[in-house]
């Protein structure tokens, strides 16, 4: 029997927020891996990996073929492409978390889905869903019954909530489909990007009540303290600078209250990148790589929204607030 729960957004007060706050917790971190490209276009593959080998050796989780890496925008083979990337720069048996990502395809739901899964855990990765339009507007034991189908008998899959303001075929949840979801037991955890820390602390509350081993994995980068509540994270701003995001975890554990000034320095980092549109934000990513002289160029995948030429000058500002930048 489903547990009754206490709703965060029903309790608007300072007081009940506060005793929410999960002070010393060890946090995972994963972050959304930025594809980088070059002048002629292609992708920067030697620039990749290195970077995904540099967020590995700060102890962040790599996730590739996300949002970040520009998922949407590739084929296939270029999706089977960075899984073998992957899998080549991180070496055997180190985890990465991967998109299974169906939209545009045409076939069955469940079966397009599957063989992603297959494909994905085949290189020995996480996978990740992607929510798929096709699915929108559907009932809730519909939506459980297609995911419950998904993942039967994979050891671990994550599931995504995402808003629409990031992509098309995101959709917020209503809380019998996330309910329903968090009894799967094949599903480990659920990304959460509703951009609502209220709703997100909901999601938080209906998770400790059902089943306290499930995570939330934050997807606000416009409230990257969500971790201090009980999300874990998967960002796509922990690609920007993932040896401070290590570092911020590793005070927020210790109970060191220099945590407050690095986090502070991040979500300002958070604030800039992800403002409208937000899907630019994947050039500020690039902006910002390219200025810490992580990555070749400052260029965005051809069809993806770019920001202003003045970029680099507001984000030379967000370097500055961080200190140096620089990864092992």
């Amino acid at each position: 029997m489903n547990k009754p729960v206490a709703r965060i957004s029903e309790q608007r007060t300072i007081e009940s927020l506060t005793k929410r706050q999960k002070p010393r917790r060890k946090v995972q971190g994963i972050a959304a891996a930025l594809l980088p490209y070059r002048t002629d276009g292609r992708i920067d593959v030697d620039a990749f990996q290195k970077h995904l080998i540099a967020t590995e050796r700060v102890h962040l989780m790599n996730a590739v073929n996300m949002d970040t890496g520009y998922v949407n925008f590739l084929t296939e083979t270029e999706k089977l492409d960075v899984l073998r990337w992957t899998r080549d720069a991180l070496g055997d048996n180190v985890m990465f978390v991967a998109g299974a990502y169906i939209e545009n395809q045409e076939g069955d739901v469940v079966t397009l889905y599957r063989q992603q899964l297959d494909t994905i855990v085949g290189f020995g990765a996480l996978p990740i869903l992607f929510q798929t339009a096709r699915l929108h507007g559907k009932p809730a034991k519909e939506k459980v019954a297609v995911y419950k189908a998904v993942c039967k008998d994979y050891p671990q899959v994550l599931a995504f909530e995402l808003s629409p303001r990031f992509a098309p075929n995101g959709e917020i949840f209503d809380e019998s489909t996330v309910r329903g979801l968090i009894d799967i037991p094949e599903l480990k955890g659920m990304k959460h990007s509703s951009l609502d820390r209220l709703l997100e602390l909901d999601r938080l509350a209906l998770r400790d009540a059902q089943r306290p081993d499930f995570r939330i994995f934050t997807g606000n980068d416009l409230g990257i303290d969500m971790i201090e509540y009980g999300s874990d994270y998967l960002l796509g701003l922990a690609t920007f600078a993932p040896e401070k995001f290590a570092e911020r975890d590793r005070l927020w554990e210790s109970g060191d209250a220099r945590y407050y000034e690095l986090s502070d320095a991040l979500q300002h980092l958070g604030n800039v990148a992800f403002r409208e549109p937000i899907a630019a934000y994947k050039h500020s990513a690039a902006v910002f790589l390219h200025l810490a002289g992580r990555i070749s160029t400052d260029l965005p995948h051809p069809k993806s929204p770019r920001r202003p030429p003045w970029e680099a000058e507001i984000l030379q500002d967000c370097i500055r607030r961080l200190g140096p930048v620089v990864l092992p």
